[in-house]
């Protein structure tokens, strides 16, 4: 029997991968979005063409590659197609490699003789290769990344290279230099930092290949490997990246409080220190031949020239540009940025439930701001200590948001335990607090089973319809296409053409659940140290990433997209599936027949069968949704105005039409979340293009972190009030400003719910506003009352402005 020759292999494996990724990159090219799509994509492209700061954590790195890309574009109105295009060829080398993996984790399963492989042997290779990278190619989520520009495609690149460089590191353990593998993925994890963390999740993966190339495998071994993989994760995650900004900020502190020295003097003498020693530990380890120590200081050493990358934030955020998204230009801020802090908190390992009672609120983390040459004080955050009894392990249901409880509610079944508790009023009363096993059910219904195992089933199953789901039995469900079995859990089969004929409607019959299900059987019983490495990255990047997200209900959007490794590992599977197809088959048929039967019937049964039904609704070649409705809005502003928007998804758009086609800039742009934060307001209050400034009254002194941002609304008037008054009365220094009847301390305070703005019919006229034939049908004034105990900083910003504006400038919501 003729062999197949090393080279010949090679020759073969290096085909079929670029032939993998031309299919790929065909793929995404033509079915990419041609112009800015919804989310995050129209404040990427418009930070990567105009060199501004974007939302934390930033993406750096990222937003360098797309500004690279931006060159490209011929004129202005191609720069998303180009960053699109980017996250598509990314998207087909995470293809190629994830082939390249399949086929290195296969060839040391099927050949009987390790120094020898037959040409059926080679066709079983080859077509896992191909089965399982193109089943991840026509993947629901995986596409849906590939054709926008998000982080999640460059995330995958980077997830796929590292752990196939862990696997060619395995081929060469024994050889002289094989620790560059190391040093390369060390240095593209911190490149991935300026990209997204999810890729730090292939650690633990990365950790048990080396434990089990160079050491002896025992139980205590592989426990022992698996708890260094997580603490190095976790020193990564919450040591390093942190970390390193967290010391730079304790110089920085040091230097200019406790020294006297100007601004940036501790952070500067801190990398020099840093720098010379890193320098200085490499030379002296290996001038001792310490390799081992001289290995993990290179590797850190990559790590920290990969991060760098954030460099770039604060150099855009000294410029001080027209979008600088928390102003991360000193250290503090820089901190407060990579930490998510205007995110907020979520329990993880211990917590409260959603109703547990308030005890006190403690002063937490202060917040500096550079005042008068120092970094001083200017707020903190609040701690909230919540009663004991309604604290528990593993919080799941935390949110006292009224639409979360009732979906907890719903989901868990809760009746709880009754607990007596004192009210604020200092009454008695019995609150029901759910048990743990409510709270485990929970998990396991809605995060576990809603928020993940429908992701993951989207993919290897079919899916539904793309509409948004929060329960129920019509919208966003995993279905299979077998009606026996999609009855039983979404009752009849049976609907009319609007939901038969649904282009999101993709069934798969589960052929490719079942073919990976095999391949990870299959993997299990022959390679049983390789199968624990993809489960391990199988894990990490899904069920893992469930726990650590503790996502409350009602999110904003679907969230497949940060499982999308997790998909990643099973499409090994997949291909790993071929292989075990092949050795189910009778040893009586010819060899080569059973292989390029076996190959070429799951190329057509799983990726052929995903790329013919998900083609349609995955196709965004002519979608232009998010820039048509941005231009239409700001078309239809009036000069100068101010648009008021609320949330990410109408104002990113908006943001890429002024930023990067310039398209009316003259109007400003309010996102009224973002008016919260006092970075934001003193953007507003700067021209950008052709927008003036914003009439905002208050000072960057007033308007501080933790100032103003509640007010309460306590009719101490009555009538309607001028808004004028109202904001002169709490900006007040008068403390009498700040007293109400009960309370003996200081309170924000506005004095009326009813507010009066009168109508300057000059100005109203003049710009366009209200045509002159209709002066006699004009108001003096509005006047509207707001029915809540309380206002936030945002609405109380949005008073001023229209206070401010003298009708000036048309406003628009």
């Amino acid at each position: 029997m003729a062999l197949v020759s090393e080279l010949q292999y090679k020759k073969f494996n290096l085909l079929g991968g670029w032939l993998v990724f031309l299919i790929a990159a065909t793929t995404y090219l033509l079915t990419l979005e041609p112009t800015v799509s919804l989310w995050d994509c129209g404040e990427f492209i418009a930070s990567s063409y105009k060199l501004q700061v974007g939302h934390p954590p930033g993406a750096p790195f990222f937003m360098l590659m797309a500004r690279f890309f931006t060159f490209f574009t011929g004129d202005v109105s191609r720069a998303a197609l180009m960053v699109n295009a980017m996250s598509a060829l990314a998207s087909a080398f995470t293809i190629l490699f994830l082939f390249w993996t399949i086929t290195h984790l296969v060839r040391k399963i099927v050949p009987e003789n390790n120094q020898n492989m037959t040409p059926a042997e080679l066709i079983t290779i080859i077509s896992s290769g191909l089965t399982g990278a193109l089943a991840y190619t026509f993947s629901d989520t995986f596409w849906f990344s590939a054709v926008e520009a998000e982080v999640y495609a460059t995330s995958s690149l980077f997830t796929a290279v590292v752990f196939w460089a862990i696997l060619k590191w395995e081929n060469v353990a024994d050889q002289k230099y094989a620790n560059r593998w190391l040093i390369l993925i060390a240095y593209l994890m911190g490149l991935s930092i300026g990209v997204h963390l999810l890729n730090l999740l292939a650690i633990p993966a990365i950790v048990l290949v080396y434990y089990f190339r160079k050491y002896k495998v025992t139980r205590h071994g592989v426990a022992v490997a698996l708890g260094l993989g997580f603490l190095l994760l976790g020193f990564l995650m919450y040591v390093i990246i942190p970390g390193i900004v967290k010391l730079a900020a304790w110089f920085e502190l040091f230097f200019v409080n406790g020294l006297g020295m100007p601004f940036k003097s501790g952070v500067l003498f801190y990398i020099a220190v840093l720098t010379t020693g890193i320098i200085y530990g490499i030379w002296y380890t290996h001038k001792k031949s310490k390799v081992v120590l001289n290995t993990i200081l290179v590797a850190f050493t990559v790590i920290l020239i990969g991060y760098s990358s954030y460099a770039a934030i604060v150099i855009r955020s000294l410029a001080n540009p027209p979008m600088d998204e928390n102003n991360p230009e000193q250290v503090f801020s820089l901190l407060a940025y990579l930490n998510r802090e205007q995110y907020g908190d979520r329990p993880l390992i211990s917590g409260q439930y959603y109703n547990a009672p308030v005890k006190e609120y403690k002063e937490g983390k202060p917040t500096r701001s550079q005042v008068d040459g120092k970094y001083e004080i200017t707020a903190h955050k609040t701690d909230i200590v919540y009663d004991d009894r309604f604290t528990t392990f593993f919080p799941r249901m935390y949110s006292a948001v009224p639409q979360h409880v009732q979906v907890y509610k719903d989901w868990a079944n809760i009746n709880g335990t009754p607990v007596r508790v004192i009210n604020r009023q200092g009454q008695q009363e019995v609150i029901r607090k759910p048990t743990f096993g409510e709270n485990i059910l929970f998990f396991i219904k809605y995060q576990l089973g809603h928020m993940y195992f429908r992701y993951f089933m989207w993919n290897f199953s079919g899916k539904q319809n793309d509409n948004q789901s929060h329960g129920g039995i019509l919208d966003g469900n995993w279905i299979s296409g077998i009606p026996a079995l999609d009855e039983l859990r979404l009752g009849s089969q049976l609907m009319p053409p609007s939901l038969k004929d649904h282009p999101a409607r993709n069934t798969y019959f589960l052929l490719p659940f079942l073919l990976g299900l095999s391949g990870l059987l299959f993997h299990a019983s022959r390679k049983s140290k390789d199968f624990w490495v993809v489960m391990l990255l199988f894990f990490f990047t899904g069920i893992a990433i469930v726990i650590y997200l503790n996502q409350t209900p009602l999110q904003p959007r679907e969230r497949d997209y940060a499982y999308a490794g997790s998909f990643y590992a099973f499409a090994i599977w997949i291909g790993i599936g071929v292989a075990a197809f092949v050795n189910v088959l009778p040893r009586s048929v010819n060899p080569k027949i059973k292989a390029a039967g076996a190959g070429l019937l799951a190329l057509i049964l799983v990726p052929g069968l995903m790329a013919f039904q998900n083609w349609d609704d995955h196709d965004r070649s002519e979608r232009t949704f998010a820039r048509d409705m941005a231009f239409n809005y700001l078309k239809s502003c009036a000069p100068n105005a101010i648009l008021f928007t609320h949330g990410d998804n109408d104002t990113f758009p908006l943001w890429y039409a002024q930023e990067v086609e310039g398209f009316r800039t003259d109007v400003r742009v309010v996102n009224l979340m973002l008016l919260n934060a006092d970075w934001y307001i003193e953007m507003m209050k700067r021209k950008a293009y052709d927008s003036e400034a914003l009439p905002v009254s208050f000072t960057n002194e007033e308007l501080r972190h933790g100032n103003l941002n509640t007010v309460f609304l306590i009719e101490r008037v009555s009538g309607f009030v001028d808004v004028g008054k109202a904001i002169e009365f709490v900006t007040s220094d008068n403390p009498e400003t700040k007293k109400i009847p009960g309370n003996r301390g200081s309170v924000d305070h506005l004095p009326a719910k009813k507010f009066r703005l009168a109508v300057d019919t000059f100005n109203v006229v003049a710009n366009g506003t209200v045509d002159k034939n209709e002066i006699d049908n004009m108001l003096p004034a509005l006047e509207w009352n707001i029915n809540k105990s309380r206002i936030t900083k945002s609405e109380l910003v949005a008073l001023d402005i229209l206070a401010n504006n003298n009708w000036e400038r048309p406003v628009y919501f």
